[in-house]
């Protein structure tokens, strides 16, 4: 192939996958709404676009199970989604073009009621992911139930709790350094290498690391430069420790970039 064809057949390629993930996305929007209608209104189903982590939600069903709707971001969904490191873990397996499924897995919603949930995450046939279907199911409506009948007989109306907004993207990553910080019980000032680098595990858990920034606010969080929190991630592959139990969780073998840009690298939720 000449230096003169290349960019070409390189265009006709992401042209081809382009439209291979157009059609997959058009073809998941209305088993959305089909499953939220089947399932029950207790589960929510939702659709990502992986490739803009930003406004990361395109389709949702009873999005009132984790109160989020169209264009909410991706960080803004359960606590603790394995789905996160399924996603950040097929970033290190391009060219393999095999869906990740992540199922029966324990999440939070951030008014902390438990969920049980599920994640599948497409990928083009580049290995690319750009897309996750995300399943959560309420597990209180049982209590609830037994809650809302004590109280009828006990002749006490209950006041429905005002929805609140869902926190923006600045607010979202601030609460995830924030409680990644506090788990380790100490200052940063007195924490050690280890400390740290296990603060920097919980903060990938949660996803931090997909969105534009999450690097540097994580850095300036623990007192240290980027490279060290590059460090810290490629730490953490080598031994295993992602959320998932092996996912990978930094998502680059070479010092990367937090995935934002709109080539297919994502991040997972749901």
């Amino acid at each position: 192939m000449t230096a003169r064809t290349a960019p070409a057949v390189s265009a006709a390629r992401a042209r081809t996958l382009a439209a291979e993930r157009r059609q997959l996305m058009q073809a998941l929007h209305p088993v959305v709404q089909m499953l939220g209608t089947i399932v029950g209104h207790h589960v929510e189903v939702v659709l990502h676009d992986l490739t803009q982590p930003q406004r990361s939600i395109v389709a949702i069903a009873n999005g009132h199970v984790s109160n989020r709707r169209i264009g909410n971001p991706i960080l803004s969904g359960p606590k603790d989604d394995r789905g996160f490191a399924a996603a950040r873990q097929t970033l290190t397996q391009r060219g393999q073009a095999v869906h990740s499924i992540v199922d029966g897995y324990p999440t939070l919603t951030r008014a902390g009621t438990r969920l049980k949930s599920s994640t599948v995450v497409f990928r083009d046939a580049a290995g690319e992911p750009f897309a996750a279907l995300c399943l959560n199911a309420d597990l209180t409506i049982a209590e609830a139930a037994h809650a809302w009948l004590s109280r009828l007989l006990q002749g006490a109306a209950a006041a429905a709790p005002a929805s609140a907004e869902p926190p923006d993207m600045d607010a979202l990553m601030h609460e995830i350094i924030g409680d990644a910080v506090r788990r380790l019980g100490k200052p940063v000032a007195l924490m050690n290498k280890e400390e740290k680098v296990q603060a920097v595990q919980a903060m990938m858990q949660r996803g931090l690391f997909i969105v534009k920034g999450g690097v540097g606010r994580a850095a300036a969080s623990l007192g240290v430069t980027r490279f060290t929190i590059y460090n810290y991630l490629e730490l953490l592959r080598r031994r295993g420790d992602g959320a998932a139990g092996n996912g990978t969780p930094a998502g680059h073998a070479q010092r990367p970039k937090p995935a934002t840009r709109a080539r297919g690298a994502p991040g997972a939720r749901r």
